[in-house]
């Protein structure tokens, strides 16, 4: 994907709900490095919604700073819920205000996108393999009991 060509500078925010577990936040830290690797855009910001840092705010100002007059705060979320109906474009709305020379948008979440059936066959297939002890965990799996072939007890 490529940067549109246009005067606008755009940042880019991708923001998950945001944990407790410190795992789980660096896990997006990792997501927004990737997609900043393979991306064209330059400013690429990572938020949680809640519950840890940076919130939505300061990655809008990390943007502004770096020179962005157009935020697109992408939902790490998959599926539509309150959160992508209200919580974030009010939170949006909050950190804009204090930026009037920028506009934003804030993007679908990531399942309604038709390559998710791919991504969900591929962790399956990973998975499976795992399980079956003819692939080694993965980086999500790793030092876990997860992705164990387990029998029912009767």
């Amino acid at each position: 994907m490529t940067e549109p060509n246009s005067c606008e500078k755009i940042g880019v925010i991708i923001v998950d709900h945001g944990s407790r577990r410190d795992e789980s936040n660096q896990m997006l830290l990792g997501i927004v490095d990737a997609f900043r690797q393979s991306s064209a855009y330059a400013i690429v910001e990572a938020a949680h919604m809640e519950l840890a840092e940076p919130c939505i705010a300061t990655a809008y100002n990390a943007c502004v700073q770096q020179g962005a007059t157009l935020i697109v705060v992408h939902p790490f979320f998959l599926l539509p819920g309150r959160h992508w109906d209200s919580d974030i474009p009010r939170l949006a709305a909050e950190a804009a205000a204090g930026h009037p020379q920028t506009s934003y948008l804030v993007t679908a979440p990531l399942g309604s996108h038709p390559l998710m059936a791919q991504v969900i066959d591929e962790r399956i297939a990973g998975c499976l393999s795992h399980g079956r002890g003819e692939a080694p965990d993965c980086s999500l799996c790793e030092n876990t009991d997860k992705c164990t072939l387990l029998k029912a007890e009767v």
